[in-house]
């Protein structure tokens, strides 16, 4: 996956963030350049305070660069006011965090089909569409729980079906396995395989070396900079019967 005959779906060009603090300014992101291709499972790698997350908001147009440039999915984000991001990010990203972010009050079914709604779909139809995700994540028979209800591996499988619902060019995922037991890890990673074997682009942050056997390719971050960037083994993928890395 991620050829290089194929137009890159991110595309970034020496990007920096920085950040005052009182010992002077600081560059969380210091001149990053990579792309994303479509297919990929890209993994960004590091400890904490490497920088990953601070580069998977610029990619994902959550925040904006001090410097440098991003293109997602063809779209210049320096063009874009911030309602313009907002449309970018609604229409063409998906996000899956590692506390989930689902709404507490509401069903696993409303937390999917809300995004439906927001966009307009009568609720019939959005509900429709929330049930047929959910199914594709395994929770056909967790449909009218709610998130207390839901194990910490279920409720990541909730999130991961509302991040698709707009069918997303791209999903980004900050540390998706950080709450979770290992098997609730494994489940989810799995999950994201399977996904991405049908052709989903995902970025997926972690410190975890589990999660980037995952990865097509593995960048890694010390200091705001990539300091390695290799092909990931995705053998895990390819494991017999699912076995637990």
């Amino acid at each position: 996956m991620g050829g290089r005959d194929m137009d890159a779906i991110i595309q970034a060009h020496a990007l920096r963030k920085v950040y005052p603090s009182a010992a002077g300014p600081v560059a969380a992101v210091d001149g990053i350049s990579v792309a994303v291709y479509p297919g990929e499972f890209f993994v960004i790698m590091g400890v904490s305070g490497s920088g990953k997350t601070t580069l998977l908001s610029l990619l994902s147009g959550l925040e904006r660069p001090t410097s440098g440039t991003v293109t997602v999915a063809g779209v210049d984000l320096r063009s874009l006011s911030e309602a313009g991001l907002t449309s970018l990010r609604r229409e063409k990203i998906g996000f899956v965090f590692q506390d989930f972010h689902l709404i507490g009050h509401l069903t696993a079914l409303e937390n999917v089909s809300v995004p439906f709604e927001l966009a307009g779909t009568p609720r019939r139809e959005a509900q429709k569409r929330a049930r047929a995700l959910l199914e594709r994540v395994g929770l056909g028979d967790r449909m009218h729980h709610f998130p207390y209800q839901l194990s910490g591996g279920q409720k990541q499988r909730v999130a991961i079906a509302r991040a698709l619902v707009n069918h997303p060019a791209v999903v980004f995922a900050d540390e998706p396995t950080g709450n979770l037991d290992r098997a609730s890890a494994h489940s989810v990673l799995q999950l994201f395989a399977e996904l991405n074997r049908d052709g989903q682009t995902f970025v997926v942050v972690t410190h975890d070396p589990t999660v980037a056997e995952y990865g097509d390719r593995v960048i890694r971050l010390e200091g705001g900079r990539v300091v390695s960037e290799e092909q990931g083994r995705s053998a895990a993928r390819a494991r017999p019967g699912g076995e637990t890395p």
